[in-house]
Parts: C-alpha cells; sequence; structure tokens
C-alpha cells in the first residue's frame, strides 16, 4: 500500500520543524533502511526517513548542532554517516563507487574460481579413476578466497544483523557457504565415517562429500551478481535530485532601486525585489512581471508547446526560459518556495515510499530463514540423541540445512528479472532496476503526458486556406518572408515549410524592411515595399484597418474556429490591407501513439492524459488517440497530485513522460516511464527509459513485464515445491550433502532455464 501524498505544507523544503539530512553508506537492501529509521525514531522528538535510493537519511527534529547524536546513532545500527553537503556530494558518489567497484572484483574472482572448481570436483568425486593425491586438498584451496574474502559481504551483514537481532538472505548465503566449507574440512580431517546415502542408488563413494564445495562456491557467485548488478541500478536510482539541482539558476541580475543592476547569488534574492532576465536565461524565482514583453518557453513546466506570450502583470515561474524579449520581474516566491524546488522535494518524497517497499525474498526469508536453521539443528540433534553419532548427526544436520536453504528461491525472481532486462533492452528499453520491469507487470492504468510524448512537441502546417483566387504559395510567401526574422516556433514552421515547395523556394528572395514583432499578436514587415502582417485575425484588423474583423473575412473566422476546435493554432496572412489566407498549424501526434493506445486497451490498461495544455487541445489529442479520461491545464505538482490520487483509488500507475514537469509525477507513480528523447530531468525520474521513438516499445515494456511476472511465479512454485518435498527425505537421513547439493544445483538450473525463456519474447511493433 503506498504511503499518501503529503501536502506542501509538510512537504520537507518548508517544514519549520528543525531537520538534518544524512549520507548514508554501508546499506545493502530495505531491511537496512528499516533498521536506520528504527534506530533513528528512538530518540526523542525524531521523525527520520530513510531512502536506500539515495542513500540519504531525512531525520526531522534534529537541527546541524545535532549531528553528532544522529551520526553516532547509525554507527551503533552498524552503518556510515556523514552531514549531507548540497554542494558536495562526493562523499556519497565514492561510497557508491567503492562499493559497486568492491562487488565487481569480487565477482570476477569467484567467477574465475567457481568454474574450474565445479568441473574438478564433479569429475574427482564421482570417478575414483581420476582422482589424485591431495585433490580434496586442491579443491579446499580453490574455495577458500571464495567462501572468505568473496563472500566478506554477506559474512559482514550477518554479524552486522546478529548483533541487531536479525535475520537475512544474507544469513543464509554466509550460513550456507561457511557450513558447506567447514563440512569439506570435516570430511578432509575425518575420512572415517559412516556413507551415506544416495537416493535411488545406495551407498555414495567415500570421500564424494568433498563435492560439496561446488555448493558454496555458486551459492556465493550466484549472489554477489545479484548485488551486484543491485548496486548499479541504486547508483542511478537517486540522480533526479542533483539533476533538479543542476536547473535551478545559480545567479540572478537584482534591480536596484536608481535602475542599475548587480550580479548575486540566486539565494540572496528576497521576496518583493526585482531581478532582470534577458532572451535565452531561465527566471531563477516565481514573480509577476513589471517591465517588457517576450515569449517565455513554459514547456519545462506545464507542458505547452507553444510559447505563452507575456506582458506586465503577468506570472512567470522560476525554471521556465525567456525566449525574445527583455523582462524585469518581481519576485514572489524564491528558493525552497518556487515550483521548481517543490518538485524537488516531491520527487525525493516519493522515490523515498518507493524504496521502503520490501521484496518478496526478503519477506518470505523473514520467516523462512530462522525456520530453516532450527530445523535443521532439531534434525541434527533428534539423529545424535537417536543415533549417538555426531558424525551421522552432522550428515543429516548439513542436508537438512542445504536441501532447506532457499537457493532456487533467491534465484527464482532475480534471474527472470534479469533476462527480462536484457531482453528489453533488445528492444529499445532501458529498466534502470529489476524491481522496474517487475512493477511495470502489476500496473492496470496508464496515465500520458501530450507534448513529447503523444505528440512530436513541434509545430507543423497542417493547412493553407487561401482568399477566393488565390494559390498556396500567394500566402506562404509573404508569410514566410517576414517570420524568417522571427525565433517564435509558429514561425519556424511556416518557413521549413515554404523552404520545403518548390514553387516559394524558386521565387526571388523579397526585400524585407521594418519589421516590427507584435507581442501577443503576430508580426509585420514591409515586404517589397508592400505592408504584410502575420498573426491573429483581430490583431491584423487593428493593425492595418485600426477596426474588427470585417464581415466580408467572415469565412477566414470560421476556418479559425475550425481549427482551434480540433485543437490546432491558426494565424490569418493580410497583404497590402487583405486578407489572403489562414495557415493553420498543429503538434503533431506520433505515427506510434494510435497503435499503443489500441494495444493498452487490448491489454485490459485504462488510459488517461495527463497535460498542462488547455482543455480543447486535450481533449481534441485524446479523441483522435481514443484516450478515456482527460486532464486538462495540470500544472507540475499538480500532475504528481493526479497521479497519488490515481494510486489512492486502488489503481497500480504507470506515468509515461519526457519533460522536466513530468518529473514528479514520473516519481510519485508506481512505475516511471520516460522517453529517450525527452529531458534528462525526466530520464533520471524515471524506472524505465524507452529510447526508441516509438510508443509501442511502452507495449513491450509492459507485455515483457507481464510475461515476466508469470515467470517469477512459475519459479517460485518449484522452489516452494523443491523444498516442501526435499526436507522430510532430507530429516530422514535418506540424503547425503553431495546429494543436497545436486538436488540444489538442479533447482537452479530448472529456475535459471526457465528464466532464459524470455529471450524469445517478440516486440508488438
Amino acid at each position: 500500500m503506498s504511503a499518501p501524498a503529503r501536502g506542501r505544507t509538510e512537504s520537507p523544503v518548508e517544514s519549520a520543524q528543525p531537520q538534518l539530512e544524512l549520507d548514508i553508506s554501508g546499506m545493502t537492501c530495505a531491511a537496512c533502511a528499516n533498521r536506520i529509521e528504527r534506530k533513528l525514531n528512538k530518540l526523542d522528538g525524531v521523525t527520520a526517513m530513510v531512502n536506500l535510493a539515495t542513500e540519504r537519511a531525512l531525520v526531522q527534529g534534529l537541527g546541524p548542532q545535532d549531528a553528532e547524536l544522529a551520526i553516532e546513532t547509525v554507527e551503533k545500527a552498524g552503518y556510515g554517516a556523514v552531514v549531507h553537503d548540497d554542494e558536495d556530494d562526493t562523499w556519497t558518489q565514492r561510497a557508491a563507487e567503492e562499493r559497486t567497484s568492491s562487488l565487481r572484483r569480487r565477482l570476477a574472482v569467484s567467477s574465475l574460481l567457481t568454474v574450474p572448481l565445479g568441473s574438478l570436483t564433479l569429475q574427482l568425486a564421482l570417478v575414483e579413476s581420476l582422482r589424485f593425491p591431495g585433490w580434496q586438498l586442491v579443491c579446499v584451496l580453490l574455495a577458500l578466497p571464495i567462501v572468505s574474502w568473496c563472500a566478506w559481504p554477506f559474512h559482514r551483514a550477518t554479524l552486522r544483523g546478529l548483533r541487531h537481532r536479525s535475520l537475512s538472505m544474507d544469513t543464509l548465503i554466509s550460513l550456507g557457504a561457511t557450513v558447506s566449507f567447514a563440512w569439506a574440512l570435516w570430511t578432509l580431517v575425518f575420512p572415517d565415517r559412516d556413507a551415506g546415502y544416495w537416493l535411488g542408488f545406495g551407498r555414495t563413494p567415500a570421500g564424494a562429500d568433498a563435492i560439496y564445495l561446488d555448493v558454496a562456491a555458486g551459492m556465493v557467485t550466484f549472489q554477489l551478481a545479484g548485488r551486484y548488478f543491485e548496486s548499479r541500478a541504486r547508483r542511478r536510482a537517486g540522480e533526479v535530485l542533483h539533476a533538479l539541482g543542476n536547473l535551478a539558476v545559480k545567479q540572478v541580475r537584482r534591480v536596484l532601486p536608481d535602475g542599475s543592476t548587480e550580479t548575486i547569488a540566486s539565494e540572496q534574492l528576497r521576496v518583493g525585489e526585482s531581478y532582470l532576465v534577458l532572451p535565452g536565461e531561465r527566471f531563477v524565482a516565481d514573480g509577476k512581471i513589471t517591465e517588457g514583453s517576450s515569449s517565455v518557453d513554459t514547456s519545462a513546466m506545464t507542458g505547452e508547446s507553444v510559447p505563452a506570450e507575456v506582458g506586465p502583470g503577468e506570472t512567470v515561474l522560476g525554471g521556465t526560459t525567456n525566449l525574445t524579449g527583455r523582462l524585469v520581474v518581481q519576485a514572489e516566491a524564491v528558493g525552497a518556495r518556487t515550483r521548481l524546488a517543490q518538485m524537488a522535494a516531491i520527487a525525493d518524497e516519493a522515490q523515498r515510499r518507493k524504496s521502503r517497499v520490501q521484496k518478496l525474498a526478503d519477506r518470505v526469508t523473514q520467516y523462512f530463514v530462522p525456520t530453516a536453521i532450527v530445523l535443521a539443528l532439531l534434525v541434527g540433534l533428534g539423529w545424535w540423541l537417536a543415533t549417538g553419532s555426531p558424525s551421522r548427526a552432522l550428515a543429516v544436520g548439513v542436508a537438512v540445512l542445504i536441501i532447506a536453504c532457499p537457493c532456487a528461491l533467491g534465484l527464482a525472481t532475480p534471474t527472470a528479472l534479469m533476462v527480462g532486462v536484457g531482453r528489453a533492452g533488445q528492444l529499445g528499453v532501458l529498466v534502470k532496476g529489476q524491481d522496474a520491469l517487475e512493477t511495470s507487470g502489476r500496473i492496470d492504468t496508464v496515465v500520458l503526458d501530450k507534448t513529447g510524448t503523444l505528440t512530436t512537441g513541434r509545430m507543423a502546417v497542417t493547412d493553407v486556406i487561401t482568399a477566393e483566387g488565390l494559390a498556396p504559395r500567394d500566402v506562404l510567401l509573404p508569410a514566410a518572408t517576414v517570420e524568417r526574422s522571427s525565433e517564435h516556433p509558429i514561425a519556424s514552421a511556416i518557413v521549413q515549410l515554404a523552404a520545403d515547395l518548390p514553387t516559394v523556394a524558386d521565387q526571388p528572395a523579397p526585400v524585407v524592411t521594418d519589421f516590427r514583432a507584435l507581442p501577443g499578436w503576430g508580426a509585420r514587415a514591409l515586404v517589397d515595399g508592400e505592408e504584410c502582417v502575420v498573426g491573429r485575425i483581430d490583431a491584423l484588423s487593428r493593425a492595418t484597418t485600426g477596426s474588427d474583423t470585417p464581415d466580408d473575412e467572415a469565412w477566414a473566422v470560421a476556418a479559425i474556429e475550425g481549427a482551434e476546435d480540433s485543437g490546432a493554432v491558426a494565424v490569418a496572412v493580410r497583404r497590402s490591407g487583405r486578407l489572403v489566407g489562414v495557415i493553420t498549424l498543429a503538434d503533431q501526434i506520433k505515427p506510434s501513439a494510435r497503435a499503443a493506445v489500441e494495444h493498452f486497451h487490448a491489454m485490459g490498461l485504462s488510459t488517461v492524459l495527463l497535460t498542462g495544455d488547455s482543455e480543447r487541445v486535450a481533449r481534441a489529442v485524446a479523441g483522435q488517440l481514443g484516450i478515456e479520461q482527460v486532464r486538462a491545464r495540470v500544472l507540475p505538482d499538480e500532475k504528481s497530485a493526479a497521479v497519488q490520487q490515481l494510486r489512492d483509488e486502488g489503481r497500480t500507475v504507470a506515468m509515461v513522460g519526457d519533460g522536466i514537469n513530468d518529473s514528479a509525477a514520473l516519481a510519485t507513480a508506481n512505475l516511471g516511464i520516460a522517453l529517450g528523447q525527452g529531458t534528462d530531468i525526466a530520464m533520471k525520474s524515471a524506472d524505465i527509459i524507452v529510447v526508441r521513438d516509438d510508443l509501442r516499445c511502452v507495449v513491450d515494456a509492459v507485455a515483457l513485464s507481464r510475461r515476466t511476472i508469470r515467470t517469477i511465479k512459475m519459479n517460485l512454485v518449484w522452489a516452494f515445491g523443491y523444498n516442501i518435498a526435499a526436507i522430510p527425505v532430507a530429516a530422514a537421513g535418506l540424503l547425503n550433502p553431495l546429494i543436497a547439493a545436486a538436488a540444489m544445483a538442479l533447482s537452479s538450473v530448472l529456475v535459471v532455464s526457465n528464466s532464459l525463456r524470455l529471450r524469445t519474447y517478440e516486440p508488438v511493433g
């Protein structure tokens, strides 16, 4: 069950309560994060939340002066901690890099030694004629680095857990490797003992128990591989906060009372002060324009594909970009209270909630691990009392411990997910973490951004409507000539189309003079001495006649209204006082969008269009694609709230987006899917990145995930069935450790083989 969304007044960036942020090192799983939380929460008046993905702890109730107390508490739990520095994140990065590098080195050594060890022990243990003097000692020496240095992360986690009275999969891995290696040494030092039984074949060959080293090596190698890939995925999971921080403007030109400006750090700007923004620069704070007019690219915050025309009295948001004019803005929200900062806080909290979800294996081993250990001890003790033979009791107890050790259970989920992730990568779908693929197989609702996701995000001319007796080139030529001096996206689309038409491109270049932009209305210029105006039809009328639109131009008004009803943008063109035509433009729907939505519906998924665009445009796009629900004019923090509302209704939500404005929603959803052509921040917020510019890849991600979940369930059924069936046989003394090892290896092979079938998945596109 997801945690409820927190209101803005409770956001970490706005909390009036003292708080401290720590960088944590040494965490390996969600149990570690929970353990640290419990320790910190025992302090008086403290509420702590630990984010495994970002490896940070937010401690509310303690201030910077209490840093030593917080760090000491974390260290007593067995982990490292330092106070987080927003300006210097090298400590966290270095710790993550060192952990990943350490796992990579241990995995490499373990893999290189396990292969010859497995081959050698299998041949020499079962074929007595191949044995040579000291063969068991050679096997022990090959296994020693694996069960000691390579397996040290598991031993360390086990010792730390035992000190705090907790068990995990690390405990079984450590215990299994230690006991198996100890048993091999026992057989080497005390070779004369009762022989065990190989179920179905009778007594085992003398000395064959040494093959049990193969189990210890294989167990450690498999688990190191899973831990290494998990560590790599976690390093990428927390990058969104760093990316959002980089988006913020570091310096600002503050306007002084005498009209001059001074450059200061953005943190020094206060509410009520004015600052200057030149074309091409980003706004540092939310506020109102007091001087100037311009076009503003708001796509980063609202998703609007068309730049907004702004002037005095209108509001702008920090993080958006000034395109054309010089603006003076009076700050109304600065620092942590800007929408951009709120997006960072929402994304952080959403990731923290997701990082606390326990994996299935952790939940199972919470009960299975202590049960297996106690069962092995009881069985061994029972045989000792019944037979009086410590050797026989130890053999049976070890067999029970190993046959009960859920290695197949530990492999059931990660192997299927690993193969699924690999196959997804071949199809152009990059999965940041294996848990993301698992989550995507459970979604029932797909929330789609519009601009850049369902549409190209680029304006294109859809139609040219001309006055009677004129051809399209008679409209495009003067319009493109005027708009060539403008940087507006609508102007670029008109110029591009004109350049692609031979009938226009072959014309001699006209002479353009007296160009003037009409902010919020259009543009005008003299083309070969004739006045030409391009823009809104009412603007054209005022610019040329000083009156409203004439009645004889009603055809143009009807054309413009029809275009706007369908979600398009329309501009009129007037030359020498005569209205010559209307050009309609629209953000084009991607070719793969309709097929993707149809596939979603065929899979039983609900679809929702969530956009900052107008209701009319959103409805038009949704109608063309068959999307069921529409939520328009939604700002970034409201997008996150809308996604959380769907989750609160009991839905499992996937959010598909591409922009900065989608980052908080991507992090809030159960599954965030970003398009590879989108912004860097959106991709860092997402769990899955679609590299190909084809929305059907999102369908592939969901379909492949569902198949992966089915494979995991099959693996789990086998893993549990194997343990349940084999434990009584081992407890009855019918399996010696050699047979238990072989059975466990066979179980693991079956699980891995079943997972490898995912490589045959074929894409829908």
